[in-house]
């Protein structure tokens, strides 16, 4: 009898453990076969979540409960880097990797066993763009992917890198960017002389799109939890859309821009770039606050909130959101077709749509050259005085005009042919002085961008926020300085209609879109992503996380689309772990 029931017990146990590993390999799907979101924990990757596609709070998850440690972590997005940076499809995502990266998740493991964890992003790796400083003694460059600056001593970590660290995150490398960020000259998104040409994810040669390429590339494919990347006109926003992702414009001294190499203290802002809006106002939570070190944070609220309170998905219920025809008309076919249909969604989630609600100064942005003006005076001094500042510069630049004489002296590794030669912004910026016409570009551009543009279409239509595609969102909120959740960088045209900005996605372009020809990267292809902004007043993030959230809970547009094949790691914890 005893015999009989253990049999029975081990049948039963078999059967269960079987059926078991048969519904953890099965993956939610909706009636078109596209994945939805939801216990990433059982989707076919032995329990582990899946790298690809794992939130922040899935990783957590496995932390706390010891299924696997942050070394686990660390070396499983090293072993991805490893399979598509530099070889196969060589995405050239990743310049350097934090050499003290393990030690360090070893150290928060230990924190985590004695004392439990910081908060959300303990154990956590966060790749960052290569223009936000990192100690030097850690082993990293800071260069904005330029060989000028190889080598040299910055003075402390950037403020937005020390606050990562105090919240537990790993700063788990460099990532490539638009060299000084997309500020040197007319050159392809996505190059820089140390890092190369990075490329999509999601078309073979396709334009990442800049300044913050390698973030961009990097947090779609799942090499990192997510990523920081800086703005001036597009930056942030405009990889995210390319890349499928979620990107934060913030308010121009939310977060402080201390450590960052500039290109203008009246635009420059950092923010985060994630694979859902929630591991993006996590990270956002986290880099926010006043700093002693940039007097322009001081203009933000005093109490910063926690921008996770902002995830609810009735948001939208309620709201008044804005279209600005007149800038939507510029978008492509495809594009304003599915913004039209976003528009439709967003009505069924109770908001109310007015539209047209055109900015009262559009004709005036379209055709004003304030902001280049800005930002051509603004670099030379800044980043002079950026570079007094390091400790050391081993190649010995000094100012603009040695970085000039640098690349001509370098040419084969800074300017190099057919795509990479130019540096005519540098030239520009060189021979620029702050004088009347300087200050006169500054008013007009917080007039045009602020209360003759944002502000003045948001009360004129008694609006929560203006809605359209990122593909031309990023200039107005640049140039008044306020918040933006999009993704598309704009090269030296600089439209001057873009504010701050939240980005989703929206959708892709169809399969049969042909290959356009790569020169070097290819703006258009099938399957190239594109994404929705929602743009708003200053320090007005809250807000505009939350109508993001609510739009992104009922669409998950992201998962409809994956990267191309060879784009895609096969590394997961699962291998790490078991090794």
């Amino acid at each position: 009898m005893l015999k009989q029931s253990l049999v029975r017990f081990a049948l039963l146990t078999f059967l269960s453990l079987y059926f078991g590993c048969i519904s953890a390999l099965q993956v939610t799907r909706d009636e078109d076969g596209v994945q939805l979101l939801g216990d990433r924990d059982a989707q076919g990757f032995g329990g582990f979540p899946d790298l690809y596609e794992a939130s922040i709070a899935d990783l957590q998850k496995g932390l706390q409960k010891r299924q696997f440690t942050s070394v686990d972590l660390v070396k499983a997005y090293l072993a991805r880097i490893d399979e598509v940076n530099l070889k196969g499809p060589t995405l050239r995502a990743v310049l350097e990797i934090n050499p003290n990266a393990l030690k360090q998740a070893k150290a928060l493991d230990l924190e985590r066993k004695r004392k439990g964890a910081r908060g959300p992003l303990h154990g956590i790796p966060i790749l960052v763009k290569d223009n936000i400083g990192t100690q030097h003694s850690e082993g990293m460059n800071t260069t904005a992917g330029s060989f000028a600056l190889l080598g040299s001593v910055v003075p402390r970590d950037a403020t937005v890198i020390a606050k990562l660290r105090a919240a537990g995150a790993i700063i788990l490398g460099k990532s490539n960017l638009s060299e000084w960020a997309n500020f040197r000259g007319m050159v392809p998104s996505g190059f820089s002389g140390r890092g190369g040409q990075s490329t999509s994810p999601y078309v073979p040669l396709g334009d990442p799109s800049g300044s913050s390429s390698g973030s961009g590339i990097a947090t779609a494919i799942g090499l990192v939890a997510a990523a920081l990347g800086s703005e001036t006109d597009g930056s942030i926003v405009s990889p995210s859309q390319n890349n499928n992702l979620v990107g934060i414009k913030p308010t121009v001294g939310l977060t402080s821009r201390a450590g960052v190499i500039p290109i203008s203290g009246h635009q420059d802002t950092v923010g985060p770039m994630a694979r859902s809006v929630t591991d993006a106002a996590t990270v956002l939570t986290a880099i926010a606050g006043r700093d002693p070190l940039d007097k322009a944070t001081f203009s933000q609220p005093r109490n910063v909130p926690d921008f996770t309170k902002a995830l609810k998905k009735n948001a939208l219920k309620g709201v008044r959101l804005g279209v600005p025809r007149g800038l939507v008309a510029f978008s492509t076919f495809d594009v304003i077709k599915a913004f039209n249909a976003s528009l439709v969604q967003m009505k069924k989630l109770g908001a109310t749509i007015v539209d047209p609600a055109d900015l009262p100064d559009l004709n005036e942005l379209l055709t004003s050259t304030s902001e280049q003006t800005v930002l051509l005076a603004d670099f030379k001094v800044e980043l002079n005085d950026y570079i007094s500042k390091l400790g050391k510069v081993p190649t010995g630049v000094k100012n603009l005009e040695d970085i000039i004489a640098f690349n001509i002296a370098n040419a084969d590794k800074e300017l190099v042919p057919p795509f990479w030669t130019d540096q005519t912004i540098f030239l520009v910026s060189q021979n620029t002085t702050r004088d009347k016409a300087y200050f006169d570009a500054v008013a007009e551009s917080k007039e045009l961008g602020r209360t003759k543009g944002i502000d003045a279409a948001l009360k004129l239509f008694k609006l929560d926020a203006l809605v359209l595609p990122t593909d031309f969102a990023a200039t107005p909120a640049a140039i008044a300085g306020y918040p933006l959740v999009t993704g598309q960088h704009h090269t030296f045209s600089l439209l001057p209609f873009v504010s701050s900005l939240v980005v989703v996605p929206l959708g892709f372009l169809p399969p049969e879109t042909p290959l356009s020809a790569a020169e070097p990267t290819r703006p258009a292809g099938p399957n190239m992503p594109f994404g929705l902004s929602f743009m708003g007043t200053a320090f007005s993030e809250f807000k505009l996380i939350s109508f993001a959230y609510a739009y992104e809970q009922a669409t998950l547009t992201r998962l409809k689309k994956r990267a191309f094949s060879a784009a895609v790691p096969k590394t997961q914890l699962k291998d790490v772990v078991r090794r």
